[in-house]
């Protein structure tokens, strides 16, 4: 049963076995030039989400967090493993802060692969790729997840 939560966050909830379901949350956030206020007040929308979730559901955040969590995982070892892409800026510390609270890991940075596999938005000067979509999931099941990567069209 697909549930909506909000504007920008759909949930919805599906039965795995008897017992055991899965709960995939598809999140759009608001955009880098967004006021720091509109930003947290998205934050703050799965969190009350996430609080409604039983801790046995095995859990998927997925979407476009239009943020950068950088590469340097040194502070935040717990959420992202060591293989993000260029530097975290402040919202990326923002979801990362977020996903510390709520025992939540990056998937996108678990596995090594090439960059081109990792990158979903391309800088239009530069032209450079950035990390700004992610699949999230609880830390407890980490060793679920198998592959994360972009299947770019």
């Amino acid at each position: 049963m697909l549930q909506p939560a909000s504007g920008i966050i759909m949930m919805m909830r599906l039965p795995l076995s008897k017992d055991n379901f899965a709960t995939n949350i598809s999140m759009y956030a608001p955009t880098m030039t967004n006021t720091d206020e509109n930003k947290e007040a998205f934050y703050n929308q799965p969190g009350n989400v996430l609080s409604g979730i039983p801790c046995t559901d095995k859990l998927l955040l997925i979407g476009d967090f239009n943020v950068r969590i950088g590469r340097d995982n040194d502070k935040w070892c717990l959420v992202m493993d060591k293989h993000g892409i260029g530097k975290c800026n402040f919202s990326g510390a923002f979801l990362l802060a977020w996903c510390s609270e709520f025992e939540l890991i990056v998937t996108n940075t678990i596995f090594r692969q090439k960059d081109e596999r990792k990158t979903t938005w391309m800088h239009p000067h530069f032209g450079h790729g950035h990390m700004i979509d992610f699949i999230i999931t609880r830390c407890q099941d980490k060793m679920d997840i198998h592959s994360t990567r972009v299947m770019r069209t």
